[in-house]
């Protein structure tokens, strides 16, 4: 009986390790991952997670930067709650302040910008972050996922706010399974010329 817990102590050691890092990276969420001599900055907003996947592939296939954007004040954790502020956010045009800005923003050639659809538009924060960088001369690529309804006036959100810079077509998903996630980013970046050995 105690060898049999002492081994699976051993064998779940990993997976407690793994739970602790990412519980240490959560502590500080809003500080940037540097990579020496990275051109390329992902910066996203999420709260499913779902983006987050996108982000962090695109991180590890680029050997890129990374930021978590998020408001100073974080939503609510129900999800009806988070709805109607996003709403009451959009109609108002509040642009709520940001946690954290990216330091040295003016290293960075490319910006991989990438949150979800809410209210058949950008989340508030996204035009915070627009507003708070200097983006002109670099090219911004945004990624965005919806549940369905599509991108909405998302587009014309990053375009207005992107503070002079090269707006290209964003990568749009609808929102699914990791694998189908995986694979759909990995031919983006192939028809941009920019796929990596993974």
């Amino acid at each position: 009986m105690q060898d049999d817990l002492d081994r699976r102590t051993l064998l779940a050691a990993p997976a407690l390790l793994a739970f602790g890092a990412a519980t240490a990276a959560c502590a500080q969420p809003n500080s940037t991952e540097r990579r020496a001599s990275s051109k390329t900055l992902v910066a996203y907003f999420t709260r499913s997670a779902n983006t987050r996947v996108i982000a962090e592939t695109l991180q590890r296939l680029l050997s890129a930067d990374i930021f978590e954007i998020q408001p100073a004040r974080p939503y609510p954790a129900d999800y009806e709650q988070t709805v109607e502020q996003a709403q009451q956010e959009r109609d108002r045009g509040y642009e709520p302040p940001l946690a954290a800005r990216v330091p040295d923003i003016r290293t960075y050639d490319t910006v991989f910008l990438g949150f979800p659809i809410w209210g058949e538009t950008a989340p508030p924060v996204i035009r915070s972050f627009l507003k708070a960088h200097d983006l002109s001369g670099k090219t911004l690529r945004p990624f965005i996922t919806h549940g369905g309804y599509g991108v909405g006036g998302s587009r014309a959100v990053v375009q207005d706010h992107g503070n002079g810079a090269r707006v290209e077509a964003p990568f749009v998903m609808e929102a699914d399974q990791e694998r189908r996630t995986l694979n759909q980013v990995r031919e983006w970046l192939q028809t941009l010329g920019q796929a990596a050995d993974s």
